[in-house]
This record gives C-alpha cells, structure tokens and sequence, in this order.
C-alpha cells in the first residue's frame, strides 16, 4: 500500500475486545428494569457507535439533559461490566497485532463511544504491553459516530494527519465515522459482514487480527518513518 500510514486508531467494542454480545444482554436486562418494550435488535443498529447520552435519547425518545442520561448510562455500563468481567476476551491476536504495529513505528490510538469507566474496565483486562498514544471516549462532550469527531480528535492527539491514520471498526456508523473524517478503514467483522462494512474507503476486511497477522497486513502497509 503506496499511501504513507502512521497511526492506526482502533475502536473499542466489538474491535479491541469482544464485547458486544454483552452489551446487548445488558441493555436487554436495562430496558427489562425500565419497564420498556423495545426491539432490541433494532435498537443495537440505531445506537452502536453513539455516545451513552445519545443512546439514552434514542431510547427514550425525547430530550433528556446531559445529567440524567449519564446516571442511566452508568446503570447499564455497571450491568454490562458485571457480565463481560467474568468471561472478558480480547478480538482474537488484537494485543500481539497492535504491539507489532508499534514496534514497526506506527502510532497506536482508540477512538471509542464508551465512557471512562468501559474504557478504564476494558485497558485494565487487556493489559497491553504499551499503552496507546491517544484515547478519546465518548463522554469527552464529542458528537458520537458516525460523525467524524472522536476519530479526528485521536488524530489531533497523536499529531497526525487524518489521511495518515487507518480506523479498525466493526460497525457501519464506525465505517462511516472514519470516511467522513478523511480516513481508510479496515473492517473487522465480529458483528457485521464484509458487505455491511463496505466502502471506497476499506482497505480490506478480516475476521479478527488472527487473519490480518496470518495475511501479513501490516508489512504491506508503507509506514512513513518521518
């Protein structure tokens, strides 16, 4: 890939670790405590990617202030650390991936809808050789996917240019995040099909790292050592 590369940013759930089965099931015991008859299907397409304040509008269906859509995003962010916890995974060869990239000169970073409690919860599991260069959550007051924000945000941090940053997602709002903000994308379909995450923008599509180490992606990458 001729195109000079010299960060890769990473989403959270369901791309660094293996986490949104567990989401599901905890907004299924949420909205089961509110008293809400929601389709939940329906709603994991209309909320992954967006912030917990948005999620909670979404929810609900009206206005809410920043105050009480947090205090109803912690309650469900609790149910769904109680449940992953026990049984946290990481997206198959995520850490051995990232730590090659870096070793390779790339800068490392996360761009995330979660709050900083998940992204506190999923760092302290992981146990990542290095800690990225840059993290932006999604209650830093930033618009959540598929607006370009947290992505162009990770960027600024890590003083790189938008074009020479790759996202890794596996949600089409994340997709999309990532081509509004001038970046290629790679998909990473634990949750979605290659054709669900498609566009001009995607590099390429793998299952977990297993395959993109397997594939040798990163040695077909031109990483700018300037």
């Amino acid at each position: 890939m001729h195109q000079p590369v010299k960060a890769l940013i990473f989403d959270m759930d369901g791309t660094m670790i293996d986490s949104m089965g567990y989401h599901a099931q905890s907004w299924a015991v949420f909205i089961q405590r509110q008293g809400l008859d929601i389709d939940l299907p329906d709603l994991m397409r209309r909320t992954t990617g967006r912030t917990g304040a948005e999620c909670m509008r979404e929810l609900f269906g009206r206005p809410m202030d920043d105050d009480e859509a947090w205090a109803l995003i912690t309650e469900k962010e609790q149910i769904y650390r109680e449940m992953f916890g026990p049984v946290f995974a990481e997206v198959a060869g995520f850490k051995t991936f990232a730590e090659q990239a870096r070793q390779l000169g790339l800068k490392i970073g996360v761009g995330t809808a979660g709050d900083r409690h998940n992204v506190a919860f999923a760092m302290s599991h992981l146990a990542m050789p290095t800690a990225p260069l840059a993290v932006v959550g999604g209650d830093e007051g930033l618009a959540g996917k598929p607006e370009p924000a947290i992505f162009l945000e990770v960027s600024k941090r890590m003083n790189t240019r938008a074009e020479d940053c790759i996202v890794f997602e596996d949600a089409p709002f994340g997709i999309e995040a990532a081509r509004r903000a001038g970046m290629r994308s790679v998909a990473i379909c634990t949750t979605h099909t290659p054709e669900q995450l498609a566009g001009p923008h995607v590099i390429t599509a793998a299952r977990n790292y297993l395959d993109l180490l397997e594939s040798k992606f990163l040695e077909t990458l031109h990483v700018a050592t300037a």
